[in-house]
């Protein structure tokens, strides 16, 4: 891989995009980031603006896309990820897991780039299998309120395989599991963000259901070593992975853990549960442990430890 040396990442103003431009840059990459800042913002990328291998295009994915630079990897990581988002943003987020999916691919056949594709989870919907394994083809509600999320990203992979069946495109395909690190927006919506806000506010934590829902979540710096092996080893081109923390909790049991973190512990209490929320989401990364030598190192306690102070800073924003 080591002549590759210019990646292109849309949604690198993101969350997890963010973080990988910084991997690509300290790995010594060229790095273009393209975003439209809809879900995302600039001060994530702000400490690399200026630096001579880094370039920040504003742009919307879901228009005609052609750069005249050599581009040699591909990561389509633009699309609002958490349900606050997406259902503020339905049909975007449906067009950029489409159109924005096309282009990227399109540039990538015309690049004779590597291409990857940020998946998700959501793509099992409601799981039947557990835990979930590539090889699971989902339970999904095609008309419920998660299904923009779920079904964008469900054409984007079909698509993805379209290209690398017809035009023999070395294409992967990262289905994400619950990130949480620093960067993450405060009202993203998402559980962590919701309890950490609520908690260092001194409200009280609310939890959707009963609490007993489990989620596996991952600190972003292990994804993103798993992301970035998945973008530089060679062989993987049409394979699929799972890339997450395997290690499964309930909510309830998250909030208690952020709770005695927490300099004042706050009341948990109970509202209505969320329409289509999966019961239980937990990855098999057993392929990507073997082939990718993925192994996720930091702890539920250790990260939440890490991310507080972040938030800390952000909690009246």
């Amino acid at each position: 891989m080591a002549h590759m040396n210019c990646v292109l990442i849309t949604g690198g103003a993101g969350f997890i995009g963010s973080h990988m431009a910084d991997r690509f840059v300290a790995e010594g990459w060229n790095v273009i980031v393209l975003d439209n800042l809809i879900t995302s913002t600039v001060d994530n990328i702000a400490h690399m603006l200026g630096h001579p291998r880094f370039h920040f295009i504003h742009y919307d994915v879901t228009h005609y896309l052609f750069l005249s630079e050599p581009v040699d990897l591909i990561l389509h990581f633009a699309c609002p990820a958490s349900p606050v988002d997406y259902t503020r943003h339905p049909i975007h987020t449906m067009k950029v897991d489409s159109l924005g999916t096309l282009n990227t691919l399109g540039l990538a056949r015309n690049k004779k780039a590597r291409y990857i594709f940020s998946s998700t989870s959501e793509i099992y919907g409601s799981p039947l299998e557990h835990p979930q394994t590539e090889t699971y083809w989902g339970h999904v509600n095609p008309i419920g309120p998660r299904s923009v999320y779920d079904e964008a990203k469900r054409f984007s992979e079909a698509l993805c395989m379209a290209y690398h069946r017809e035009h023999q495109l070395d294409i992967r395909i990262a289905r994400i599991f619950n990130t949480y690190g620093e960067r993450m927006r405060r009202k993203d919506g998402r559980a962590i963000p919701n309890l950490i806000t609520q908690g260092l506010r001194g409200e009280p934590m609310m939890i959707y259901g009963d609490g007993s829902q489990t989620r596996s979540f991952c600190y972003i710096s292990d994804l993103i070593d798993g992301l970035f092996k998945l973008s530089t080893q060679a062989g993987l081109s049409g394979e699929v992975f799972n890339l997450g923390n395997p290690n499964e909790l309930s909510i309830r049991t998250l909030a208690e853990t952020i709770n005695t973190l927490l300099e004042k512990p706050v009341d948990i209490v109970f509202k209505s549960p969320l329409m289509d929320d999966p019961p239980r989401r937990r990855p098999d990364i057993s392929k990507a442990r073997n082939v990718l030598g993925f192994s996720p190192q930091v702890g539920l306690a250790s990260g939440l430890s890490r991310i507080l102070p972040w938030f800390k800073e952000r909690v009246n924003d």
